[in-house]
Order: structure tokens, then sequence, then C-alpha cells
């Protein structure tokens, strides 16, 4: 069934996105002059200044001042920002997705990252850890660094996937779960405990180069993390009010 006819603005929008398609414009690439794209593009200045708007938006296009407006170097990290944007406005159900699609990716990338990662890697690694277990037997818990190291664990278990495109969705999609992770912290000294000994574990499959256990030993981490961030979701769960206790 037909939407009927495309916007002026979709029009521009789809123009582009054919011309870097068809690698006619590549990264870095000024676009053609105004007068010229619009002609070719049958839309009026006008529409084609609110197509370039929205490509900017999207990070696809950039403006530069007197020089002309340039396709961006398309990096996906860039280009996913929006959809960052709405993966931090879900809770409820869709939460729980978003989580679900992070341990897909995030089992995936462990299991990518044991056959690539490297030496240095393995001891940029082995440092958060250690560090984490300095902010977690410190006196009193450091947990904001705590919740530091996990964060900065996963990035390299991502980067260490040798895999860009997998490591920006991982980072789009981390955002409701680093505030699942941010409570645990706070809340739950035996569950910042129980984190680091499955990051050890992670860390161990992937020094190992073990594919299997490394994809095994990331999902059963996120799985706990899924649990804690579900149960502290539930309707049952209150902040305690003045000398009460949480239930």
């Amino acid at each position: 069934m037909s939407n009927g006819p495309m916007s002026q603005t979709d029009v521009v929008i789809s123009g582009v996105k054919r011309m870097l398609s068809s690698r006619r414009l590549s990264p870095g690439d000024r676009l053609p002059i105004e007068k010229d794209l619009a002609a070719e593009l049958q839309v009026s200045r006008g529409s084609l200044r609110e197509g370039v708007r929205a490509l900017s938006t999207m990070g696809i296009l950039e403006t530069r001042q007197g020089a002309g407006t340039f396709v961006t170097r398309l990096e996906p990290s860039a280009l996913l920002s929006a959809m960052e944007f709405w993966v931090g406005l879900q809770d409820g159900v869709r939460a729980n997705q978003v989580h679900t699609v992070r341990r897909a990716l995030e089992t995936e990338a462990a299991a990518a990252a044991a056959v690539s990662i490297s030496e240095e890697q393995l001891q940029e690694a082995e440092t958060i850890l250690g560090r984490a277990h300095s902010a977690i037997h410190g006196t009193p818990i450091d947990h904001d660094g705590a919740l530091q190291c996990d964060i900065e664990f996963h990035r390299v278990v991502a980067k260490a996937s040798a895999n860009h495109v997998l490591s920006a969705l991982i980072e789009t999609v981390s955002t409701t779960t680093i505030q699942g992770r941010m409570s645990r912290s706070i809340h739950d000294t035996d569950g910042l405990l129980a984190t680091h000994r499955e990051h050890l574990a992670i860390l161990d499959a992937l020094r190992r180069h073990d594919v299997d256990r490394a994809r095994m030993r990331m999902a059963n981490h996120l799985y706990a993390v899924e649990d804690y961030v579900t149960a502290i979701s539930a309707p049952e769960f209150e902040e305690p009010a003045a000398g009460g206790e949480l239930r």
C-alpha cells in the first residue's frame, strides 16, 4: 500500500543516500553546489536546505562556514547517536528488550574477542580489573570507581572484537544498563563482588582464546545483570521510607 508522495525533504534525503550508495559521494566529499544539486533533485533551494539540515542532524552531512557542505566520515558511533538517545528513554518492557539485545551483541563480541584480542588489550583489561578490585575492597567502597571500571572493561572487550559496527551498537544499547549497574553499585556490595568474579572469568576465557567459554561467561554475566535490573524495576520495589526498609 502506498504511503503517498514523498515530501521534498525526503526527496533530498533519498537523493543523497542514492549518491552515497552508488559511490558517487564518499566520506569527506563535498556536495555539489546548491543550485546544481537542487536542480538535479528537482526540489527548491529551501527544500534542499531542509534536507541538508535533516541529514546534518543525523550525522551524515556537515556544513562548514564558507567552504560548503560535506559528507562526514560516516562513523557508526556518530550515526547511532539518535538511537542512543532513544534507548536512554526506554523503561519497563522496552528496557528489558534493550537488555536482551545488548546481551546478544556482547556475547558475540566476547566470542569474537577471544579470537582477535591482543596481548596489549588483555593487559589493559587486567589493569582495569585490578583497579576494580581496589575500588571494591577499599574502605569505604569506591562505588563510582567500580562502576567506571565495569564500563571500561566492557568497552575493551567490545573493541577487541575488531568489529567497529558491533562495538558502536554495544555502546548505543548500554545506556539503560549503565543505569542499572549504577544502582547495583550503590545498593548491593555482594553484587559488586559477584560482578567482579564474572569479569575475571570472562578475562580468563579471553586469555585462553576459548570462544565458547568467552561467549558463555559473558552471557551468564549479562543474565545476572538483567535479573538484577528487572528486580529493581519491578512495581513492588520501593524506595525506603524514613526508618523503613526496601520491600
